[in-house]
């Protein structure tokens, strides 16, 4: 079987590629969760990437779980507690995984997000949306919850309210309806979402890398951290920056009136 994840760089930044069109690039019944922790592995490893794109091949970025394999766990094969473990040492590490990715990540979301397909889009930093994405957290239908870290994720981004609509109903909503609701940065055509994730992952790429790293990672604890500790971390991580050639490179050229050359 090959690979569910296409792994491409080009300079300072990688495209990952869900690729299993054929099934609209599932989440579980497959290699994806052992492929996505993989890639995360090497980006972590590879100083030279500034910033990630993930999209997904075919007409969907992904439809979350495979509901055939779903059909094993509803057999009575499997005890609850066999369940449970499947999910902690499965699906439930790749959100930890993107939450610890120092590097930036922006979804070209090219086609439908549904279940944990959307939550996937939510673990990401940046979700840019093509004019045919459609999305919903479509759990309730299948009488089942957001297993993958839905519910923690989906009400920091657009609210209590409207991500409890979102759980409640199951409901599909389109790709305006999403930008108007803060799910999306923005919506393109089509033919121009990849374009549009790569200007925009090569504009954070120019960036001194530390600086963007650390600033993701103030951005990620914000999300349950209280404000006192924040700022203390803040502080150290200030400290740091302030003391790398980076910064002093972008105070002279300033200074200087010229454009600054970032090594990293």
């Amino acid at each position: 079987m090959p690979d569910f994840l296409l792994y491409h760089q080009q300079g300072p930044v990688v495209t990952l590629t869900m690729n299993e069109p054929g099934r609209r690039n599932p989440l579980t019944g497959n290699s994806a969760v052992a492929d996505f922790l993989a890639a995360i592995d090497r980006i972590h490893d590879d100083r030279s990437v500034r910033a990630v794109v993930l999209t997904g091949a075919g007409t969907a970025f992904s439809s979350g779980g495979d509901i055939k394999d779903m059909g094993r766990q509803s057999s009575g094969e499997l005890s609850g507690m066999q369940i449970r473990h499947e999910y902690r040492t499965g699906i439930q590490r790749l959100p930890l995984a993107l939450f610890n990715l120092e590097v930036p990540v922006i979804a070209a979301i090219n086609g439908a997000a549904i279940g944990a397909g959307l939550d996937l889009a939510c673990m990401c930093d940046i979700r840019i949306a093509s004019e045919h994405a459609k999305f919903a957290e479509s759990f309730v239908k299948l009488g089942i919850i957001p297993g993958d870290g839905g519910a923690w994720l989906l009400p920091r981004l657009i609210g209590l309210s409207r991500a409890s609509e979102l759980s409640f109903t199951g409901e599909v909503i389109g790709a305006q309806q999403a930008a108007e609701w803060g799910l999306v940065s923005r919506v393109v055509a089509a033919d121009q979402l990849l374009a549009t994730a790569n200007e925009l992952a090569q504009r954070i790429a120019s960036n001194p890398p530390h600086a963007v790293r650390l600033t993701k990672r103030l951005l990620r604890e914000a999300m349950h951290t209280p404000l006192p500790t924040l700022l203390e971390m803040a502080a150290a991580f200030q400290a740091m920056s302030h003391q790398t050639d980076d910064h002093r490179e972008a105070v002279s050229a300033f200074l200087e009136k010229r454009t600054p050359v970032f090594k990293g």
